[in-house]
């Protein structure tokens, strides 16, 4: 997997306008995208992807859904579940209502680039900065 640079972007104006009527006064996750904002930026990792091959699934995506995995206690696959279904999952990482999320093996993937990179650190650091 190659690291492609994608900004933070917008959060979909359907997916705003559908989060936003389920849940007026928001939700956690909601509320943390709302607070913090862009946390997390894909070149924060680029030292972890090579620059050649098949896209790999946004690093700030990433990083944003194994803190909210870890924060609802959730599997590789409840957490890509919650992608795939969840609105406020949805809101927080600027996805499009009918987004398909990805595979579970993903977050896996992710963990260990993180790892081997020595970079396990890089979540906390920039949530404590």
């Amino acid at each position: 997997m190659s690291l492609h640079p994608q900004p933070w972007g917008d959060i979909p104006e359907e997916t705003v306008r559908v989060a936003r009527a389920s849940f007026p006064k928001g939700i956690t996750i909601m509320r943390l995208r709302d607070e913090f904002g862009a946390l997390y930026q894909d070149q924060d990792f680029a030292a972890l992807f090579p620059r050649h091959g098949q896209p790999a699934w946004s690093p700030w995506r990433l990083a944003l859904i194994t803190v909210y995995q870890f924060m609802e206690q959730l599997s590789d696959h409840g957490a890509a579940d919650a992608v795939r279904g969840r609105l406020d999952w949805k809101y927080a990482l600027s996805l499009e209502l009918d987004d398909s999320g990805f595979d579970h093996t993903v977050l896996s993937e992710f963990r260990t680039r993180l790892v081997q990179g020595n970079a396990e650190l890089l979540l906390l650091d920039h949530m404590l900065s």
